[in-house]
């Protein structure tokens, strides 16, 4: 397990050990490594082509050629499909959102299956996402990409889920709309969810996460802490190209 993982006194809620994915032909993923302690926020970073939202979707089910082990808590689902994943209390937010345009957002709202009864209530994710009260019978297509996104979060919330997969959650945003949903992940933690996050913005994932991990070329490389994250800040960059 690496260091950053560690040095949590939480148990890993999320624990892949020599995780291997293919597309086709394609060996995308080379013996990945990683541990998401109960209640942490951890970030995968990395250039674009890493392999970090291949891990994601490994996670979920949807790469279709996986090998390896995937224990969420003490349950073992590599060999899961993704439909017999998410009760476990696991749900992704796509980087592409996954609105459907011709739904207005009470219905994408209401749209997935709840698998317990921990799930937020509509009411409850308009509290957290207060823009999206005005615009509660607005299709998808007619939402910014930001109301998108806090869509496509509250979405998953709906569920009961307390692991959630995000992939590049402030790509294309406004600054402002960025810090709100670093504003939301704060609250998620502090109500007791699990979040691991694909980020390209490092300077956000600094301000969100506990642990880090950079991913290369389908392998971890490195894991950090909130501490040793900032004495190598200057070296990622670099490394992100950004």
């Amino acid at each position: 397990m690496p260091d950053a993982a560690k040095e949590s006194s939480s148990a890993p809620l999320l624990t892949i050990h020599d995780l291997h994915a293919w597309y086709g032909e394609s060996h995308v993923l080379h013996g990945i490594e990683i541990a998401v302690p109960q209640g942490a926020v951890v970030t995968l970073l990395g250039r674009n082509g890493a392999g970090k939202s291949t891990t994601l979707k490994s996670i979920m089910g949807i790469v279709p050629k996986r090998q390896g082990s995937i224990l969420i808590g003490d349950r073992e689902t590599i060999e899961l499909a993704p439909y017999a994943i998410a009760p476990h209390g696991v749900a992704f937010c796509p980087e592409d959102r996954g609105i459907y345009a011709t739904l207005d957002v009470k219905e994408n709202l209401e749209l997935p299956l709840r698998i317990n009864q921990r799930g937020l209530s509509t009411e409850q994710v308009l509290d957290l996402f207060p823009q999206l009260r005005d615009r509660l019978h607005s299709p998808g297509s007619k939402l910014s990409g930001g109301e998108q996104q806090m869509l496509a979060i509250g979405r998953i919330l709906r569920t009961g889920a307390r692991l959630l997969l995000l992939d590049e959650p402030t790509e294309g945003l406004a600054p402002s709309i960025v810090e709100q949903i670093g504003e939301t992940i704060a609250q998620l933690k502090q109500q007791g969810y699990t979040i691991l996050l694909v980020e390209q913005n490092l300077r956000f994932a600094m301000s969100v996460a506990d642990y880090h991990y950079l991913i290369d070329h389908g392998q971890v490389v490195a894991s950090y802490d909130r501490q040793s994250i900032e004495q190598h800040s200057d070296t990622l960059l670099e490394r992100l190209g950004v």
